[in-house]
């Protein structure tokens, strides 16, 4: 086997075991208002909290508002990234046009442009650890943390070697200036509610 060949063995045999966690999870009784993914192998349920749904919104409606309606954004839907069984289910997933499911129904992660992962207590250490670097290794460009503990935006762009190589943090109130990035526009903060 090539280089390649071995690479993509790896791949189909992670997808494949992470289909059999989902399928298994899908069967379990998660109590309603969880949310499940496997990052790094390790399963998490997170409870899902109001003020998380009050900034994905305030997220979505500018991007369905510069692209339309028909924009290709995503939440909580699974995503594979790079890295050992990273399921992922983003709370923002905005996917480049003309983006399709691959032949076993998933999204590529690919064709994701844009990230947002919004901060609960129990998610900080996966959000600002494993995920990003796993965003970054698969190269999306714009990648936004709101953490409604610490009141602040951080938004990373440039990926390279499995990093982003710039942050920049804005405090909640403040408009956070996203023009020259794939998303184009202004993501106002100031009703970015805090935890």
């Amino acid at each position: 086997m090539t280089v390649l060949e071995d690479r993509t063995a790896m791949a189909d045999a992670s997808t494949q075991r992470l289909d059999e966690w989902f399928e298994r999870l899908e069967r379990m009784p998660v109590p309603e208002g969880f949310r499940v993914e496997i990052v790094g192998g390790t399963v998490h349920m997170t409870p899902q909290r109001g003020t998380r749904w009050g900034i994905i919104r305030r997220i979505v409606r500018p991007i369905e508002d510069r692209f339309g309606m028909d924009v290709a954004v995503l939440s909580d839907v699974r995503i594979d990234f790079p890295g050992h069984e990273n399921g992922f289910c983003p709370d923002v997933a905005k996917l480049r046009d003309g983006a399709e499911q691959d032949e076993t129904g998933h999204w590529r992660h690919q064709d994701v442009e844009f990230v947002a992962e919004v901060v609960s207590q129990g998610t900080a250490a996966n959000d600002y650890g494993p995920k990003k670097l796993a965003y970054a290794t698969a190269e999306v460009p714009l990648h936004l943390i709101a953490d409604p503990y610490q009141g602040r935006c951080h938004v990373f762009t440039h990926p390279k070697d499995g990093d982003y190589t710039t942050e920049t943090r804005v405090v909640f109130g403040e408009d956070l200036d996203l023009t020259g990035t794939v998303l184009d526009l202004t993501l106002p903060t100031a009703g970015f509610p805090r935890a």
